[in-house]
């Protein structure tokens, strides 16, 4: 039997060690070779690969009809993101089969991934995965197969316009008990922005005001929120990633937070674009009221997988705002023609009219903004080129000047 004389059979992707598992991102080439080794000459059929990537969701529920009849509806779904196939060692073509010697025997494959492919995920009712599997054949005796799994991580820049706005919202409630009115609790909150990284802080700005008769205690939590969808049903599961506790209210008090830390734990990047399974951050401020429900504010959050780069806020919201106008660059000419006199095309007053700053009347909204830059038109030729040869020599009737007078 071959699998008697099979002593290695595995797969290795390049840049990877044997149990590492490895990363891609969409549009790179996967690259790697199935590994062969007998301990004695085989005689083997095919070599076959298979690369294959795909969402899947399941769940069931149970629902009751009555008092005595019960029934189980299932749910599930699939998206395929991935499928390549390749044979790399094909029988003769009389139909004989291929006889390998002892020893080890590589066989290379190469694929390159889709542009758009989703997250690798693992959760309760769904997940995605990628994988490469090869299937060893050998007639009159069963298919020896192994299996690869690989990453692919979905770049989510977060130094986008969309990502780098800022988050806020404000929230209130009127806290009850045995039909009295015991006041009102009132929430505000805010982050610098919306996109954050795994292992960034979020400063947190927030004001509760406790307008009841007793203390409450106000905190902070991100959320990860798992959609799963199969025939037009959605099933949720959420969890708390993180979160913190401030410090108690009291009554007709008020709390401030200048900046409170929320770090967030390595954490899988949001995925947004799936068909039937979405991940979702979201950041919730929340204040338990004694004797009531809680008071809830929510804020979005996108968990990226590339950081913020250095001076990325004010760059994007600068220039998601404003925008120059570079037509006048394609007309200037790569070889000017000689300029003429510079007295010939501009006079002393224009000269000097041409090189004031515009005054602020002719600019309009153009000062409206967060800072003021402005750049002279080309609107003259140069003067012209230098020469040793004074255009305008002394004249011999001046008097030379004393430099003790």
């Amino acid at each position: 039997m071959i699998f008697d004389r099979l002593k290695r059979f595995l797969i290795v992707l390049e840049g990877t060690e044997r149990d590492a598992p490895a990363a891609f991102s969409p549009g790179q080439t996967v690259s790697g070779r199935v590994v062969l080794e007998l301990a004695a000459a085989a005689r083997l059929g095919a070599l076959r690969l298979r690369a294959m990537g795909a969402a899947r969701v399941h769940w069931t529920e149970s629902r009751s009809a009555g008092s005595s009849t019960a029934y189980t509806q299932s749910y599930s779904d699939q998206v395929e993101f991935l499928s390549h196939r390749d044979t790399l060692l094909a029988p003769p073509d009389n139909g004989e089969v291929t006889v390998l010697q002892a020893g080890r025997h590589e066989f290379p494959f190469t694929f390159q991934l889709p542009e758009t492919l989703a997250t690798s995920f693992e959760g309760k009712h769904g997940s995605v995965r990628y994988w490469v599997k090869a299937k060893l054949h050998r007639p009159w005796s069963t298919v020896k197969k192994v299996k690869k799994e690989f990453t692919v991580i979905e770049p989510i820049d977060i130094n986008t316009p969309a990502l780098l706005a800022p988050q806020a919202g404000a929230k209130e409630k009127l806290a009850r008990a045995w039909y009295c009115n015991r006041g009102q609790v009132s929430v505000t909150a805010k982050i610098d922005r919306k996109g954050y990284t795994p292992g960034e802080v979020i400063p947190i700005f927030a004001e509760i005001d406790n307008c009841t008769s007793r203390a409450v205690v106000p905190k902070a939590a991100i959320i990860q929120t798992q959609t799963f969808i199969a025939r037009g049903t959605k099933k949720q599961k959420k969890s708390v990633v993180t979160s913190i506790v401030g410090d108690s209210i009291a009554a007709g008090k008020r709390e401030v937070w200048h900046g409170r830390a929320l770090k967030i734990p390595p954490v899988g990047p949001s995925i947004l674009h799936c068909r039937i399974i979405q991940v979702e951050y979201s950041l919730k401020v929340c204040v338990d009221i004694p004797g009531t429900s809680k008071l809830l504010l929510e804020l979005p959050l996108v968990i990226g997988t590339i950081p913020l780069h250095p001076f990325g806020s004010r760059t994007s919201s600068v220039s998601s705002q404003y925008s120059v106008n570079l037509d006048w660059l394609s007309t200037i000419p790569e070889q000017p023609e000689a300029p003429p006199e510079y007295s010939a095309v501009v006079s002393s007053p224009e000269a000097e009219q041409s090189l004031a700053p515009p005054c602020r009347s002719e600019l309009g909204d153009v000062l409206e903004g967060p800072f003021f830059a402005y750049i002279q038109e080309f609107r003259f030729r140069p003067p012209p080129l230098y020469s040793e040869i004074d255009p305008n020599p002394p004249s011999d009737n001046i008097r030379p000047r004393c430099m003790t007078c």
